[in-house]
C-alpha cells in the first residue's frame, strides 16, 4: 500500500479587513484622505486669494470679469456723458423758460431775486398794477413772447387764469386807536379768467368786486396758468424735441401785514410726448441708435451681476469648507476677522453699481421713448453707478504694494473716524442749534438749521470767515459780543483741535501700515494656514502637488463647484 505524502499544514494569513493590519491600514487612509483634503483645501484658498494675472499663470484661466469691467467702465462713463450733455438741454431750456416769464409777468422785475422771492411792492397802487400786469401779459402772450410758447389748459380743461386770494373775515382795524376786531378764519375766493374775457373792451373784469382789496386783512393773492413749448435745440444734437407744459404761480403774500408785499414766481416744468412730429432727417435713426447702445449696457451690466453673484455664492461655499475643517482639525472656530476676508466687498460694490446701471438704463430708455419724463430720478442712477464703478478700479491697484496704502489706510483708520464723528458730531449739533436761536434774526446765513449747518462746515474748512464776521448786525450790542464769542470759540476749537485731531487718526493709520509692509503684517489664522503651502513663484514650478490636487477632484467632483472663480 502506497504511502501519502505528508503535507505541511498551512499558515493562516489574516485578512485586510480584520485585526492589527485592518486598523493600521484604515488608519493610514483615513489620514492620507485628509490630508489630500487639506492641501486640496489649501490650494482652493490659495487660488480664491490670488490677483486676476496670477490666476491666469497658475491655471490659465481667463479673468473675464476683468474684461468685463474694463468693457463696462467704457460703456457707462459714454452713456452717462451723452445722457449729461442731454439733460443740460433739458435743465437749460427749463431755466431759460423760468427767467423769461418772470421778465414777461413780473412788473419791476430787475433780473435778480431780491431774496427767495423775486421782487416787492410797498404801495396798493403797485400791488393792483402787478397783478393786471400779469393778467395783461398773459392775454398779449403771442403778441411779445420770443419764445415757443402758446396756452395750455389747466385741470379743469379751460384756458385762462386762476385767480385766488386768501384773507381774514371781515372785521375792523384801527391801529392809531390800537384797536382790533378781526376773525382768523381764513377764506378762499377764486375766479377764472378765460381768454374770452380779457379780450372784452372795456375789461369789466377790473372793476369786479373780487379785486377790491382789503390789504388790511388780505393774506395773499394767487394767479395760475398753464402755458406750453417745444425744445427745438434738441435737434442740433440730434434728438427728437421735447414738448413742455409749464404750470406758472405767481404769489403776492401779504401774511406778514409789514407794509411790504412779496412777490413770488414759481414755474412747474413737465415734459410730455409731443402729439405730431415730422422731423425730416437722421433725427429718428440717431434715437434708435441710443436705445440700442443701451440695451447693450443693460446685458454687460446683467452678466456682471451674474458672475459677480456666482463669486460671491463660490467663496461663501468656500468659506463654509474652510470653517468646518478648521474646527474638525484645530477643535476650535475662526476668528471673525478671517471669515470676513471671503467676503469680497469689491464683488458688493459691483453688484450695487450693476443694479443702478440697469435701473438708469431703463429709464433713460423709457425717456427717450417718451414714456418717462423723470430726469431727475435717472440722473441719480446713472451718476451713482458710474460713481461706484470708478472707484471699484482701485480694486485692481490694490495689487501693488505702492497703491494700496490708500486702500489699507481707509480699512484701518475708519471705524476710529466713526466713533470720532461721532463725538464731535454732539459738539457740531450744538452750535448749530445754539447759532440758529441766537444768531438767526440777525445774520443771513443763521436763518435755518439747514443754513446755519452749511455756513459752519464753510467755517470748518476756512472759507469766507470774514463775511460772517462782517455780516452780523450791530443793532444788539449784546448779541454782537455773543457773536464775536461763539465763532471765535467755534473756529478754535474745531480748526485747531478738532480738525488736527482727525488728521492724526488718519496720520497713525498711515503710519501703521507702513510700519507693517515694512516688518510684515500681524498674521491670522487664515493667513497662517496658507503659509503651510508652497510659495507663488514654487506653485509655478513645482506642480506636483497640484496634479495631486487636481486627481484629488477628479476622483471627488462634487468639490468642483466649490473653488471660486474671479
Amino acid at each position: 500500500m502506497a504511502r501519502q505524502p505528508y503535507r505541511f499544514p498551512q499558515a493562516r494569513i489574516p485578512e485586510r479587513g480584520s485585526g492589527v493590519f485592518g486598523l493600521t491600514v484604515r488608519n493610514a487612509m483615513a489620514h492620507r484622505d485628509s490630508e489630500m483634503k487639506e492641501e486640496c483645501l489649501r490650494e482652493d484658498l490659495k487660488f480664491y486669494f490670488m490677483s486676476p494675472c496670477e490666476k491666469y499663470r497658475a491655471r490659465r484661466q481667463i479673468p473675464w470679469k476683468l474684461g468685463l469691467q474694463i468693457l463696462k467702465i467704457v460703456m457707462v462713463t459714454t452713456q452717462l456723458v451723452r445722457f449729461g450733455l442731454s439733460n443740460q438741454l433739458v435743465v437749460a431750456f427749463k431755466e431759460d423758460n423760468t427767467v423769461a416769464f418772470k421778465h414777461l409777468f413780473l412788473k419791476g422785475y430787475s433780473g435778480t431775486d431780491e431774496d427767495d422771492y423775486s421782487c416787492s411792492v410797498y404801495t396798493q397802487e403797485d400791488a393792483y398794477e402787478s397783478i393786471f400786469f400779469a393778467i395783461n401779459q398773459y392775454h398779449q402772450l403771442k403778441d411779445i413772447t420770443l419764445g415757443t410758447l402758446g396756452y395750455g389748459e389747466n385741470e379743469d380743461n379751460r384756458i385762462g387764469l386762476k385767480v385766488c386770494k386768501q384773507h381774514y373775515k371781515k372785521g375792523t382795524m384801527f391801529p392809531s386807536n390800537e384797536t382790533l376786531n378781526i376773525d382768523n378764519d381764513v377764506e378762499l375766493d377764486c375766479v377764472q379768467l378765460e381768454l374770452q374775457d380779457l379780450s372784452k373792451k372795456p375789461p369789466d373784469w377790473k372793476n369786479s368786486s373780487f379785486f377790491r382789496l382789503e390789504f388790511y386783512r388780505l393774506l395773499q393773492v394767487e394767479i395760475s396758468f398753464h402755458l406750453k413749448g417745444i425744445d427745438l435745440q434738441t435737434i442740433h444734437s440730434r434728438e427728437l424735441p421735447d414738448c413742455y407744459v409749464f404750470q406758472n404761480t405767481i404769489i403776492f403774500d401779504n401774511k406778514a401785514h409789514s407794509g411790504k408785499i412779496k412777490i413770488y414766481f414759481d414755474s412747474d416744468a413737465k415734459i410730455e410726448e409731443c402729439k405730431d412730429l415730422n422731423i425730416l432727417g437722421s433725427t429718428q435713426k440717431n434715437a434708435q441708435y441710443v436705445l440700442v447702445f443701451d440695451a447693450f449696457v443693460i446685458v454687460i451690466c446683467l452678466a456682471s451681476l451674474i458672475l459677480c453673484t456666482r463669486s460671491i455664492v463660490l467663496a461663501l461655499r468656500l468659506r463654509k469648507r474652510f470653517l468646518n475643517f478648521f474646527l474638525e482639525k484645530y477643535k476650535r472656530p475662526v476668528c471673525d476677522t478671517d471669515q470676513w476676508e471671503f467676503i469680497n466687498g469689491w464683488y458688493v460694490l459691483v453688484i450695487i453699481s450693476d443694479l443702478m446701471t440697469i435701473i438708469g438704463s431703463i429709464l433713460k430708455m423709457e425717456i427717450k421713448a417718451k414714456n418717462l419724463t423723470n430726469y431727475d430720478l435717472c440722473s441719480i442712477f446713472l451718476g451713482t453707478s458710474t460713481l461706484l464703478v470708478w472707484v471699484g478700479v482701485i480694486r485692481y491697484l490694490g495689487y501693488f504694494q505702492a497703491y494700496n496704502v490708500l486702500i489699507l489706510t481707509m480699512q484701518a483708520s475708519l471705524p476710529k473716524v466713526l466713533r470720532f464723528c461721532a463725538c464731535a458730531g454732539m459738539i457740531y449739533l450744538g452750535y448749530t442749534f445754539c447759532g440758529w436761536i441766537v444768531l438767526g434774526p440777525y445774520h443771513d446765513k443763521f436763518e435755518n438749521l439747514n443754513t446755519v449747518a452749511e455756513c459752519l462746515f464753510s467755517l470748518v474748512n476756512g472759507d469766507d470767515m470774514f463775511a460772517t464776521f462782517a455780516q452780523i448786525q450791530q443793532k444788539s450790542i449784546l448779541v454782537w459780543l455773543f457773536s464775536r464769542l461763539y465763532l471765535y470759540s467755534f473756529i478754535s476749537l474745531f480748526i485747531y483741535m478738532i480738525l488736527s485731531l482727525f488728521i492724526a487718526l488718519i496720520t497713525d493709520s498711515y503710519d501703521t501700515i507702513k510700519k507693517f509692509q515694512q516688518n510684515g503684517f500681524p498674521e491670522t489664522d487664515l493667513q497662517e494656514f496658507l503659509k503651510e503651502c508652497s510659495s507663488k513663484e514654487e506653485y509655478q514650478k513645482e506642480s506636483s502637488a497640484f496634479l495631486s490636487c487636481i486627481c484629488c477632484r477628479r476622483r471627488k467632483r462634487s468639490d468642483d463647484h466649490l473653488i471660486p472663480i474671479s
